[in-house]
């Protein structure tokens, strides 16, 4: 294991590294949270991909396709399509904004301020729950590795993210998940993939070890299926860690071609995932748990050297995430909670510096929080279907009716947050929060609410309106990062 120990200790060792040299070029508020607005196709697409694929879809995506075998994919490629509905639909709209958080969108298209408030902490309990999550994996990586328990696992995963997290923001997080996204390309699609159906004897050999339901390509069900679509491919639409990538992009193509390349590699990953579980499933028939497999087989069946690089691709997947939820989490918590309840500075914006140095306490501050509430809650799967849950039933609806709707008020963004989220929360406390009836009847509530109430209440206000055009269209400058005050 001493080259494998090696292996992971330089991966390490150069996140920390990049850190540091992010940190000499975040010198403004854009640099710091969207690396300056400047990436283009290349590396725009390469961290696309780097921070959806992450725990859930490595250690989880192989599980799934142990269970259930090539429909095990599902979960994963309904994170592509979404990511591919985003690009080729939104992002272009979504990056001529200039904006830091989907808050900030609200605010501008409706005015007032009012409906970002609620928005923001609605978004804030997603992203930090989605950084817990993927923090929670980092237990299962350091197990197999140095076989260390939870607690001192999560704290040493948790403090090289948030260390250079902090360090350089958005154009560290952007390095690494560039090194991230060459490291899991190789350990997964290139080394584990071929790796594990040599191992499990080929496909012929898989078909006729396992049942054929293993290889029917919607052997996991319709209606999970359905509810991955609502879950995973709306999410990717609205969620503030996909959008903040967005923001990213040196231009309009680069937003949309960069994503459909992202997107186009998820669906790949979702299919390398299954087969690998599939193999799994031959050769360890009786694991005691599903998400046991990626960890099994890598310690099991690679070689020296190899097992160390897959094992750092895993380490890739949790960290791309974890750091791309962090920074998301911490931007919503300072400049759409923290500013509105300080009340201060409003027309005054502070300086370059003080900017940066806000918003790397706020990284800092969140990502203890992340780690002490990761080392606190066990239930990995039930934290993310809430996150995902509330995000859909209380967001979805007013952003994308805010994109292509222009009859929606301000009023009903507002009741289409409170209702879809109260919606969500009770029946999650009625009918189990892993049921489908919360998303499925929380999303419904707040589309009612959002046409009923934007119909009853007066249009928003044409100068609004007005503003809101010019900034989907490109002609407007960046500005400070306020809500747009309320028509008089």
């Amino acid at each position: 294991m001493a080259v494998d120990y090696l292996v992971i200790v330089v991966y390490l060792a150069g996140m920390l590294a990049m850190g540091w040299w992010g940190m000499r070029r975040a010198r403004s508020k854009s640099e710091f949270l969207v690396a300056g607005r400047r990436l283009g196709p290349a590396m725009y697409s390469g961290t696309m991909a780097a921070i959806v694929l992450g725990g859930a879809s490595t250690i989880g995506g192989v599980g799934l396709g142990y269970q259930y075998g090539l429909s095990g994919a599902w979960m994963v490629f309904t994170i592509g399509l979404g990511l591919l509905a985003l690009s080729v639909f939104f992002s272009a709209r979504i990056a001529r904004l200039k904006v830091y958080t989907v808050s900030e969108m609200l605010d501008l298209r409706y005015g007032g301020g009012r409906a970002g408030v609620i928005s923001g902490l609605v978004m804030w309990a997603y992203t930090l729950m989605l950084a817990v999550t993927s923090t929670i994996a980092y237990a299962t990586i350091f197990d197999v590795l140095l076989d260390i328990n939870r607690t001192l696992a999560i704290v040493l995963g948790g403090s090289i993210v948030v260390a250079y997290s902090t360090l350089g923001g958005m154009w560290s997080i952007t390095l690494t998940d560039m090194v991230q996204f060459v490291v899991k390309t190789i350990g997964v699609l290139l080394l584990l993939l071929p790796i594990a159906v040599v191992k499990a004897g080929g496909f012929g050999e898989m078909r006729a070890q396992l049942p054929t339901e293993y290889f029917d390509p919607l052997g996991i069900g319709g209606e999970t299926i359905f509810t991955y679509v609502l879950i995973y491919t709306f999410g990717m639409l609205i969620g503030q860690d996909i959008w903040q990538r967005v923001f990213t992009a040196r231009s309009d193509r680069t937003a949309k071609w960069g994503g459909t390349i992202a997107g186009t590699y998820c669906l790949a990953y979702a299919l390398a995932g299954a087969v690998i579980g599939t193999a799994a499933k031959v050769l360890y028939p009786k694991l005691g748990s599903p998400d046991d497999a990626f960890a099994t087989i890598v310690k099991d069946e690679l070689p020296v050297g190899v097992r160390g690089l897959v094992l750092a691709a895993a380490l890739a997947a949790v960290m791309s995430t974890s750091s791309g939820a962090l920074i998301a989490c911490a931007t919503v918590a300072n400049n759409d909670i923290w500013s509105r309840l300080r009340g201060a500075g409003r027309g005054t914006p502070a300086g370059d510096h003080d900017e940066v140095r806000g918003n790397r306490a706020f990284i800092l501050l969140m990502g203890l929080a992340v780690i002490g509430t990761a080392i606190a809650i066990d239930n990995v799967v039930e934290a993310l279907t809430v996150a995902y849950n509330l995000l859909v039933g209380g967001l979805l609806v007013p952003i994308l009716g805010g994109l292509v709707w222009k009859r929606g008020t301000v009023y009903g963004a507002l009741a289409s947050v409170v209702v879809g989220g109260v919606a969500v929360v009770v029946l999650m406390a009625t009918h189990g929060i892993l049921a489908n009836e919360p998303v499925y009847y929380g999303l419904l509530a707040s589309l009612a609410a959002y046409v009923i109430v934007s119909l009853a209440s007066p249009a928003t206000d044409a100068a609004v309106l007005a503003a809101w055009r010019e900034r989907l269209a490109g002609r407007s400058p960046e500005l400070p990062s306020e809500p747009v005050p309320a028509p008089q």
